[in-house]
């Protein structure tokens, strides 16, 4: 676990808006330094980067560590931007939270798959501490996390960053390599990485809301996952048949039509308590496994889900997180199969209206985190409203 830096400043007189957002386009000469003019003035407690796989990210994230001098800067690659005209590809969104406002803890996590789960626990308990002494006038916080979305460790990541953040409401995003699924970055302070993770620990001045949507409903279909390996998160067989004809056989396709068009259209869920979290299907292999984007287990008991109307249900989703104000924005981590659904259903262009009237940054996701859960399939984020006037 990387070394964890705060920021903080002196009670100056509040910024206008909670956060500040800019964007690029990748072929932009110098994305950083436009970036940085475009946010404007700091200080900045913390700068978080969303990068299209296509940017340079190494030369990115290097030069963001010099002119965002002072702050801490995350950064990850995408599988898709919500910027300024919604649905976005090809951008770099950056966020700045000013010192005014924020303070952040920062830390990066790094070999995911030799996790220490007790000294990771240990260690953000005693910085969630030194966070509260450091930032005791602000009332409001949230935490958000950055993994690397190909790791296959989420789960057990999101696990022990609940136990160890307590009430705090963590949510994040794994990060993408668009469509492509060969390899994602992420980078704290310049240093570059993979199987690795980065987690923001913020309070504020401004109320906040963390949130998570999806519009699925179960249906009646049910299927077992009768062999499978877990590690990798690919299924062999289902209902003793092989996984992909007999989820296609459910469906009434033709195996050889699978894709990720279907795999978004017609979700799995499983079980949890008393909800039912997506367990979306990444890609049908040549052999016919199905391999998944988050945790499968042999005996798992899978339902197919149906589709409320996308655009309708984020619209009401969103609307109600002004029920009392409005947000200044919302930061948020859209699941990459969203997007492609709402495309396949020609809702992209709708849904990006709908991301802009609500002022949503962020980027497209290989997966979510919502408390010490990795799920799929959706909307997830912290709505930042106005300050308190003091």
């Amino acid at each position: 676990m990387d070394g964890a830096n705060t920021g903080s400043a002196g009670e100056e007189k509040l910024a206008e808006t909670a956060l500040r957002v800019a964007q690029v386009t990748v072929d932009d000469p110098r994305p950083a330094e436009t970036l940085a003019r475009q946010l404007g003035a700091g200080p900045f407690a913390m700068v978080c980067l969303f990068a299209s796989p296509e940017a340079d990210f190494q030369a990115l994230t290097r030069d963001a560590r010099q002119v965002f001098p002072g702050s801490d800067v995350l950064a990850c690659t995408t599988a898709g931007e919500l910027g300024r005209h919604g649905y976005e590809s090809g951008q770099i969104m950056a966020i700045g939270f000013p010192a005014t406002l924020f303070t952040a803890v920062t830390c990066a996590i790094d070999d995911l798959d030799r996790l220490d789960e007790r000294a990771l626990i240990d260690a953000l308990i005693r910085q969630r501490m030194q966070l509260n002494r450091d930032a005791a006038d602000k009332a409001y916080e949230f935490a958000f996390l950055m993994v690397d979305g190909l790791s296959l460790c989420e789960e057990r990541l999101a696990s022990a960053l609940a136990s160890g953040l307590g009430p705090m409401p963590l949510f994040g995003g794994s990060s993408g390599d668009g469509t492509a699924f060969r390899g994602t970055w992420l980078s704290r302070n310049g240093a570059v990485r993979r199987n690795a993770a980065l987690l923001a620990m913020v309070r504020s001045h401004c109320p906040v809301r963390v949130f998570s949507l999806d519009n699925l409903v179960p249906t009646d279909v049910r299927m077992v996952v009768t062999r499978a390996s877990p590690d990798r998160r690919v299924v062999h067989e289902i209902n003793a048949e092989p996984a992909a004809q007999e989820y296609a056989r459910l469906l009434g396709k033709d195996p050889n039509q699978l894709g990720s068009f279907t795999f978004a259209a017609h979700p799995v869920v499983v079980r949890v308590g008393d909800s039912h979290h997506v367990r979306a299907i990444q890609q049908m292999s040549e052999n016919s496994d199905l391999v998944f984007f988050s945790a499968i287990n042999e005996g798992m008991v899978l339902t197919l889900a149906s589709h409320q109307d996308i655009a309708q249900h984020l619209e009401t989703g969103l609307g109600a997180l002004a029920d009392q104000s409005a947000p200044e924005h919302i930061l948020g981590c859209d699941c990459l199969l969203r997007r492609i659904d709402a495309e396949q259903v020609q809702k992209g262009r709708e849904i990006s209206d709908i991301l802009q009237r609500h002022k949503v940054v962020g980027f497209s996701t290989y997966g979510e985190q919502m408390g010490g859960l990795h799920v799929n399939q959706t909307f997830t984020g912290v709505a930042i409203y106005p300050p308190p006037r003091r």
